[in-house]
């Protein structure tokens, strides 16, 4: 066990967890909800601080980022747990377990070490992600600390139900983030996350206005989210509060975990979104698990020629001149130098 941060004391020995949205009320030799975080005798620790459960050189273009150093490898760590309980989970068997066990499988990786393996590699940065990394806070703050100082950047893959404590923490030293919103009702926050909407709407627009670079994904699940009246709301978040320049990644269903009651979205439905989305003025929407579909590209929005031409996660030839379109001159939204 490793001493966490992110909390207060309550009477009797009991804790408030302050990392997530949960704010989880914990007593003593009791869990979070997130499964790795327990109080013994009016103390909060983390049970998954050097158990890394999961480690890989990814492209960047992976998680998704398109918009962010685009072409480079990124050093993606996880552990196990999550704060969420999505049954369409993908990577059930990382963010479920510990809830039901409490127990903690990974290998034994010091921060310094996982800055060191990035440099080693050739990386540009270190994602966060595989399960959540809000409940891996303390590895990945002590980690994005060292990044910082070793002149890499730091990347989050999180479904946004952190706490603006937690965002605030981590603010000096993020550089982007991809967040699920996973679908714009409460109902199914409730229903399929044990979540709710709210906080993760308030959280994106706090890291926009803490300047990390934001990209969002929605993964659209037939009969659950897929409502063209749904979509249009969320889109309409999206452009209001958030901007046209942020990318809208679409992502497509494939049954998972418990969700194995349908099929995979169709592709006209994913493409119905996405006319949606540029419609009401997004620059940049991209379809994901259809590999070949032309909206993997990125075009410019000034003259609509391609810019940097991709098939999932191999890019093509680029016709970028800095961050600028190099048929037109316009500038692209996004890092990417």
């Amino acid at each position: 066990m490793h001493p966490a941060k992110l909390w207060i004391p309550r009477k009797d020995n009991a804790v408030q967890c302050r990392l997530c949205s949960h704010f989880c009320r914990i007593e003593d030799k009791e869990y979070g909800l997130c499964g790795v975080r327990v109080n013994e005798a009016g103390e909060l620790y983390t049970l998954v601080y050097d158990h890394v459960a999961a480690a890989n050189v990814d492209p960047i273009e992976k998680k998704p980022l398109f918009h962010f150093l685009p072409g480079s490898w990124s050093f993606s760590i996880g552990t196990m747990g999550c704060n969420l309980a999505c049954t369409f989970c993908q990577n059930d068997s990382l963010s479920q377990g510990p809830k039901k066990t409490h127990r903690i499988s990974g290998q034994h990786i010091t921060p310094d070490q996982i800055v060191q393996s990035a440099i080693k590699h050739g990386c540009q940065s270190i994602s966060y992600t595989y399960s959540e990394p809000t409940i891996f806070f303390e590895l990945m703050y002590e980690t994005s600390v060292l990044a910082r100082s070793s002149g890499l950047k730091n990347v989050l893959v999180s479904n946004g139900f952190m706490s603006k404590d937690c965002i605030m923490e981590l603010s000096p030293y993020a550089d982007a983030i991809n967040v699920d919103l996973k679908a714009f009702t409460d109902e199914f926050y409730s229903t399929y996350c044990h979540a709710r909407l709210r906080p993760v709407l308030r959280n994106l627009k706090t890291i926009l206005e803490q300047g990390w670079w934001l990209e969002v994904t929605t993964l659209i699940i037939p009969g659950l989210n897929d409502s063209r009246s749904e979509l249009q709301e969320l889109v309409s978040f999206l452009v209001t509060e958030l901007g046209i320049n942020v990318p809208w990644h679409i992502s497509r269903f494939h049954p998972a975990y418990l969700m194995q009651d349908r099929g995979p979205t169709p592709v006209s439905t994913l493409e119905m979104a996405y006319d949606l989305g540029k419609q009401a003025g997004l620059k940049h929407v991209y379809l994901g698990n259809v590999p070949g579909h032309d909206s993997e590209t990125t075009k410019c929005p000034s003259c609509g020629q391609p810019v940097i031409k991709r098939r999932a996660f191999t890019l093509g030839p680029s016709s970028m001149q800095g961050s600028k379109c190099a048929h037109c001159g316009a500038e692209i939204a996004g890092v990417f130098s």
